[in-house]
Formats: C-alpha cells, structure tokens, sequence
C-alpha cells in the first residue's frame, strides 16, 4: 500500500482520464452517425482482434458483402445495393468499432504507466480496474445489440441500442467523475446543503431523457408525429397503447416519442428552475452557481435542437447534432454533481 501515492490528486492522471472521456464522446457521436447511415448492420461478425484490418482486396470486399446479403436488412431494405454502395456502409460501422479498440489501447496503456510509475493511489486503481471491466462489457453488449438485427430483424432491436448507448454513457460519466477527483482529489465533509441532491436529480434525469431518445432513435419515431406541440394534432397521441403497456414504452413509435417530449419538457423546467434559484443564492459557491446556469441554458438549447430535429424528420445533420450536445449536457450535469459535493 505504502508504494503508491497516498493522495487521489494528480493532474497527468486526470488529463488521461479526460482524455479517454472525449474518446468516447467521440464513440457515442460516430455511433449515432453509424445508425442515422443505416450502417450498423454492415459487418456480420464479431472479430476483435482480426476484425481491426478491413478488406484488403477485391475478393475479401466480395465475401463481407455477401455474408451481409444474408441477412434480413438486405433482402428487405437494401436488395440490389451494388458493391461499392456496401463499401460505404462498412466504412461507418469499421470505423466506430476500430474508434472503440482504440479507446481500450488508449485506457490501457497509460493505465499500465502510471500504476509502473506510483501515480495512482490504491482508490484509484480500484476506479481504473471497475472503469475497464465496463469498457470490456460495453464491446460485449454492443455485439449483443448488433446480434439482434442478424436474424428476423432489419434493424437492431430498440432496448438493446438503448442498453449499448445508456452503458456507453455511464461509462463517460464515471470517466469525467474520476478524471474531476484526479484533478482535485477526494471531495471533504461540507455543511448539509440541498444543492448536491438537486444536482445529482438532474443528472438522473439527463441520463434518463438519453435512453428515452435511444428508444426513439431505435424505433425510427423521429419521422413520425413531426408536428410540435401535438402529435398529429393530438396532445395525447392515439397510437400509445401497442400490444400492452411493457411493449409499447418500448415499441410503440407514439409512445416513445411522447414520453421523450415529457422528460423533455420536466428537465427544461427544472433545469430553469434550478438555475434561477442558483443565480440568486448566496450560500452556493460561484463555480457551481456558473455550472447550474450552464446547464439550464444548455438544456434549453438541446430542447430546442430537438424540436427543430423533429419537424424537419430527423435529417442526417441535425439528429447528430442532437445526439452530439446530449452528450455534452450530460458531461456538464456530472461535472455539476461532482462540484456540488464540495460548497
């Protein structure tokens, strides 16, 4: 125990674990783009060593297509795509996987450095242990989710995109969470304060509001209902109930795609709320008073990307960029509940 740093505090450490975060925002972006092309589905097989070197030549190109003319999304949506077309698509979906083996080379490695070097307190390395182990397992579900769409399928199954994506991002936050105790260490016993529950409230809520527009991604509920405020002129959309209550906050396009709009409008509400109670304290410190105006601002702005995203039927362009800024509320909410522990 004695050989390694008594305190959690080192900045190289927390620029690296900083750094790993971006790698898997950059995951979470280029995944979005990978569905939003319908490229998900290109490669067939799972090779995580092998599967690194794309095809090499004509004839290797010519075997990934036809393994991918056997599948249901082919025969159904893509029949007669040519060669080349198919080479786009397994562009997409090499590149997402190949960004993901490069964030396990990027953990890894410095990991192995500074654990050699001392510079990681035992607490730390426990972090750094639990974070690979969900590195290693969000591979494993992404196949799991890929797997779905192989057979009586066209496309992924939704709850399985939203279980790869919600993993994907409990990874980012925990990433952001310890590259912040890095940076500053431990957090010290303050006075009893409202703040840090308020904060960690609205971080669940983001987190929450990021599965829903999982489902909605997954279900292809973004080209319906694309009028705002009601859902084809309805404020409760008729179609909601599908094959039960289980199956329909599932797979119900309607149902998806309202239930976003609620969390939507309850996050933009509290977020507001929050932050003008925030701006007017006098108790809270100023970095965390900053970090909840921020979020109440940034929430608006993803509310109004959102709607912007869905009476234009989801485009390319703006749905990425929806998914892209998701992404950074949620960085901004952790960073708020982890400020929030120390005013």
């Amino acid at each position: 125990m004695t050989s390694f740093l008594r305190s959690d505090r080192s900045r190289p450490v927390a620029v690296w674990l900083f750094s790993v975060a971006a790698l898997v925002f950059g995951m979470v972006v280029l995944g979005g783009a990978t569905r939003l092309t319908g490229s998900g589905l290109s490669i067939t097989q799972w090779k995580p060593i092998s599967g690194t070197i794309p095809p090499l030549s004509q004839h290797a190109w010519l075997l990934e297509f036809q393994n991918y003319q056997r599948i249901p999304q082919y025969r159904y949506i893509n029949a007669g795509m040519s060669l080349e077309a198919f080479k786009g698509i397994y562009w997409w979906e090499w590149a997402h996987r190949l960004l993901g083996r490069v964030v396990g080379v990027v953990f890894a490695v410095p990991f192995l450095v500074f654990l050699y070097l001392r510079r990681l307190s035992v607490r730390m390395i426990w972090r750094c242990v639990v974070l690979f182990v969900l590195g290693g397992l969000q591979g494993l579900v992404g196949w799991w989710m890929v797997a779905s769409g192989l057979e009586g399928r066209v496309s992924v199954a939704p709850e399985r995109l939203a279980i790869h994506l919600g993993l994907a991002l409990i990874l980012y936050a925990a990433l952001i969470w310890t590259g912040w105790e890095a940076w500053s260490g431990p957090a010290r016993p303050t006075y009893r304060s409202r703040w840090p529950l308020a904060a960690l409230g609205l971080l669940g809520l983001v987190y929450l509001q990021c599965l829903l527009g999982a489902l909605v991604a997954g279900n292809q509920a973004g080209l319906v209902y694309n009028d705002w405020p009601m859902m084809a002129g309805q404020w409760f959309p008729r179609g909601y109930l599908e094959g039960g209550l289980w199956h329909s906050l599932l797979h119900s396009q309607a149902a998806v795609q309202f239930d976003h709009r609620m969390v939507a409008y309850l996050l933009l509400a509290a977020s507001a709320g929050l932050a003008v109670s925030a701006a007017r304290s006098v108790r809270l410190a100023g970095p965390a008073r900053g970090l909840f105006v921020a979020l109440g601002v940034m929430v608006s702005a993803q509310a109004a990307l959102g709607v912007g995203t869905l009476i234009n039927q989801a485009p390319l362009a703006l749905s990425a960029a929806h998914q892209a800024l998701a992404a950074i509320v949620l960085a901004v909410a952790v960073t708020l509940a982890w400020r929030t522990q120390r005013v």
